[in-house]
């Protein structure tokens, strides 16, 4: 897909942009102040991807999400009025650009098989970086919690997100993603204590 998108100048080590600084740059964006949008879209570029990665689990779709996120919130930029963030506004967005992926995937004829999406996100980082292995353990330990959970843990621990806010983003009641999260920990305890016990026996 060739990029549309004004190019992100955001840096992963830069401190993330309060919500109300991004949702001052998408009502500035509605207005027409391009400057608006490249902020907007910088400041949550990075969100959107870690949060259609943990949900579409491929990583070759990834891109291609988060632009079609961002083309679909970019286009819906006259209806948005500021009465949420635009953090949570666009994590709907791209909610949605995820579901209608795998609507639009079940609707054609199946070729091949979804490739192993974990053993490629392995291959693609660089294997001298610290906490490679922590961050390996965790996609692993993520992917085996059902996908509600997952995405509840993915947007409050992860993401950052208020329980309020997760709850908007997955259209749910905010004791839902409540219960979600603390399941998402009791089984992602139990998980770590299995492999500690594991590793301890093949020592």
């Amino acid at each position: 897909m060739t990029s549309a998108l004004p190019t992100s100048r955001a840096k992963s080590h830069e401190p993330a942009a309060p919500d109300d600084s991004i949702t001052a740059w998408a009502l500035a964006a509605r207005g027409g102040d391009a400057d608006a949008v490249e902020q907007f879209v910088g400041a949550l570029h990075r969100d959107v991807q870690r949060y259609v990665a943990h949900l579409c689990g491929d990583p070759q779709a990834v891109d291609d999400l988060a632009q079609d996120t961002f083309l679909r919130a970019l286009s819906s930029l006259h209806r948005f009025e500021g009465r949420s963030s635009a953090r949570v506004w666009l994590l709907s967005i791209a909610r949605r650009a995820v579901i209608d992926s795998y609507r639009y995937a079940a609707a054609r004829p199946r070729l091949i098989d979804v490739p192993d999406w974990q053993l490629t996100a392995e291959l693609a980082q660089p294997c001298d970086l610290p906490g490679f292995d922590d961050g390996i353990a965790l996609l692993d330990l993520l992917a085996s919690l059902p996908d509600d959970r997952r995405e509840a843990f993915i947007l409050t621990q992860l993401l950052g997100l208020p329980y309020a806010e997760a709850a908007a983003v997955s259209d749910c009641p905010i004791g839902t993603v409540r219960s979600r999260v603390a399941r998402a920990r009791v089984t992602l305890i139990d998980l770590l204590d299995e492999a500690g016990q594991t590793a301890a026996l093949a020592v």
